[in-house]
């Protein structure tokens, strides 16, 4: 290995979301049409029949993706029923950004409203399972003013 190779490669976070898809090649489109992400890299197995590994950049982060694999231990979240994780990604717009990604085929949990945490923030399922949860910073309050409106926002569950 060559002195000059950096650990982390230029531009990609020390941590990078990889998330594992049954339909990985569809699933590209649709980041791309919901969140506007760019391919950078494809690798795909012989034929071209399933993704191998991806590389999208979605704002400013990398995400990795790859086609589902139970052979090898890879399984998606529809082949698990789900999953306990969620992906979190700031925007400009969110309320435009929200439309867009269940114009594209996302289905919405929370729409897009103002959070005590000072984001304008909403939750969505994409079609492959994962779940996101897509916000615009819009306010900076205080540890007290966001526990406040925290308690407000709960007060009617309890």
């Amino acid at each position: 290995m060559s002195a000059a190779v950096k650990p982390i490669p230029e531009g990609v976070h020390s941590l990078t979301p990889y998330l594992t898809i049954c339909g990985a090649s569809a699933a590209i489109d649709f980041y791309a049409s919901a969140f506007g992400a760019v391919e950078l890299m494809r690798m795909d197995a012989p034929g071209g029949d399933k993704v191998i590994h991806a590389d999208l950049l979605i704002g400013d982060s990398h995400i990795y993706i790859s086609e589902e694999f139970p052979e090898m231990g890879a399984r998606s979240p529809i082949a698990m029923g789900g999953t306990p994780v969620a992906i979190h990604l700031y925007v400009e717009d969110v309320d435009a950004t929200f439309a867009a990604a269940i114009e594209a085929g996302g289905t919405a949990v929370m729409p897009p409203m103002d959070m005590p945490w000072g984001d304008r923030w909403g939750k969505l399922t994409d079609p492959y399972g994962n779940s996101w949860s897509v916000a615009t910073h819009i306010a900076d309050p205080s540890p007290a003013e966001i526990q406040a409106g925290m308690e407000a926002m709960m007060a009617p569950a309890a």
